[in-house]
């Protein structure tokens, strides 16, 4: 019987939720701030982990973000110390930290969509008072007739 998640999968899952609460309750350098895991890939052989995560409050700030980025890298040998403590794995994956800007990104993407559909009702309502108004019957031309 076939499972539905492959091993490496659910450690990645569990490693996902590890790195959540460890960031939060026990990383306590400044660079950081808040920080959010949004996926967690593993290798097959469980030695190496690349940690996506995004900055809540640095979205387009791309200096802080590599401060970020450089904070979690110097902290990752204290990270990994505390994840394999909590997880029960012969071997702890060596942790590597990347920014995820999907969220940034679909945010952006989100704004592109909402902007033009305004545009387009703007046109449309626009386009529908000068056909009205060219459509009215023009009182001068039924008097000469």
């Amino acid at each position: 019987m076939a499972r539905e998640f492959s091993r490496t999968r659910r450690v990645g899952q569990q490693i996902q939720r590890e790195i959540a609460l460890i960031l939060q309750r026990e990383v306590k350098d400044p660079r950081i701030g808040m920080v959010t895991v949004s996926d967690v890939e593993v290798s097959r052989d469980l030695n190496y982990a690349k940690i996506y995560v995004t900055f809540l409050q640095l979205e387009n700030d791309a200096e802080r973000i590599k401060e970020g980025l450089l904070g979690l890298t110097e902290a990752a040998g204290y990270i990994r110390s505390l994840l394999g403590s909590a997880m029960r794995l012969r071997v702890v994956p060596e942790l590597r930290f990347y920014y995820d800007q999907t969220l940034v990104e679909g945010m952006r993407l989100s704004n592109l969509v909402t902007n033009t559909v305004r545009e387009d009702k703007r046109r449309m309502a626009e386009s529908g008072r000068d056909e009205e108004a060219e459509s009215a019957p023009d009182d001068t031309t039924e008097d000469k007739a």
